[in-house]
């Protein structure tokens, strides 16, 4: 497939951010898409300027870890020799988009019309995000997004916000216009303090002319497996080792890879051949319903290690674990049937909660969190 973007364009590469184990690069490709030989030049950028780490986050962005001071210019550098660095300035939280978008259709177009409306605009809260879903039926709709354009029932598009049941169709040359209304309604009245869409609305009202026109009936996506583009696999916790994922690219040989929001990669093109080491191959694999963050000490804020112990609980607790390294809940924002939350050193357990909500119980040490399976 040719590439679906104008050359070396890419919404984001975000200042880089400071944790536990060293700077993390975020970068945005155009379309959630990388050129295989770009994504196995990142992974050699990964060991050589980094910890080996490569995530893909919940909103479908690629990070590089533990990079240290010293070494972020030359990564800089280089990554823009590879012709991913933003033509467009990211503001807010970025674009989320649908991976399933076929070369030629009005996704790329739409994209990059959106960004560039959204620079136009004042800034944005920094997690305040835009979901374009216009495949065939909505994708996103449990991916965290303020904003998000949908296909409607009538095959059209809607522009809906976070919260919102319904939303206001929309012919598809209006759509960057109609996001930036909404986007000047919400900061006009107040968003800003709260910085998302869907807590703002709970207290202040949509115009009536932003409202009525329903999406098409969401579809579940994103498990591991076989889609018409090439298969679907997850990386645990969102994460993989470079080393992996060259191992993957050299047994599946695919054209591109594709970042999703379900912390996974789409193989476009990809041959058969094994499943190799280190990721998640099918869709009933346990650990799809554990969520964890990188947790200490790769995470400043975290109080606990976190990911050895979401491991030793997979498949043991009933519904959705997360654990957390604090109440900041950065792994999974949402509810979930358990949650295990990092607090000086020991956990607290969160029932059909959140990070943040009322534990039930609290100081729990490792070992007596990892008994939790025949006790919840």
């Amino acid at each position: 497939m040719s590439r679906p973007a104008p050359r070396g364009w890419c919404p984001s590469a975000e200042r880089p951010m400071l944790s536990g184990d060293g700077l993390i690069m975020r970068l945005r490709p155009a379309l959630g898409w990388i050129e295989a030989g770009a994504f196995r030049h990142l992974c050699g950028l990964a060991r050589r300027h980094g910890n080996r780490i490569i995530e893909v986050t919940s909103r479908a962005s690629l990070q590089l870890r533990g990079v240290s001071e010293a070494a972020y210019p030359q990564l800089l550098a280089d990554v823009a020799e590879a012709g991913l660095l933003p033509a467009i300035p990211q503001n807010g939280g970025g674009i989320t988009v649908q991976p399933f978008w076929r070369a030629g259709d009005a996704t790329a177009r739409l994209e990059r019309a959106l960004a560039e409306t959204l620079t136009a605009l004042p800034p944005l809260p920094a997690k305040f995000g835009l979901a374009l879903d216009d495949g065939d039926a909505p994708v996103l709709s449990d991916v965290s997004a303020d904003i998000r354009i949908e296909r409607a029932t009538d095959g059209g598009l809607i522009i809906r916000a976070d919260g919102a049941a319904t939303g206001c169709a929309v012919p598809m040359e209006q759509v960057p216009g109609a996001v930036a209304d909404l986007v000047r309604w919400f900061l006009r009245t107040g968003g800003s303090d709260v910085k998302r869409m869907r807590r703002h609305i709970a207290t202040v009202p949509l115009p009536a002319a932003r409202i009525g026109a329903g999406a098409a009936p969401a579809q579940m996506a994103g498990g591991p497996g076989p889609t018409s583009l090439g298969p679907i696999v997850g990386l645990p916790f969102g994460q993989g080792n470079a080393d992996a994922v060259e191992a993957l690219l050299d047994a599946r040989k695919p054209a591109a890879l594709r970042l999703t929001p379900w912390r996974a990669l789409l193989l476009e093109g990809a041959h058969d051949g094994p499943e190799t080491d280190g990721f998640i191959w099918r869709a009933n694999d346990p650990l799809r319903r554990v969520e964890a963050c990188p947790g200490a000490p790769a995470c400043a804020t975290a109080t606990v290690a976190t990911r050895h112990l979401a491991r030793a609980l997979a498949g043991k607790l009933p519904g959705r674990l997360h654990v957390s390294g604090c109440a900041k809940g950065c792994a999974w924002p949402r509810d979930a049937d358990h949650v295990l939350v990092g607090n000086s050193g020991r956990f607290d357990l969160v029932q059909s909660g959140t990070a943040w909500d009322r534990p039930v119980r609290t100081g729990l040490t490792a070992d007596e969190a990892a008994a939790l399976g025949g006790d919840v």
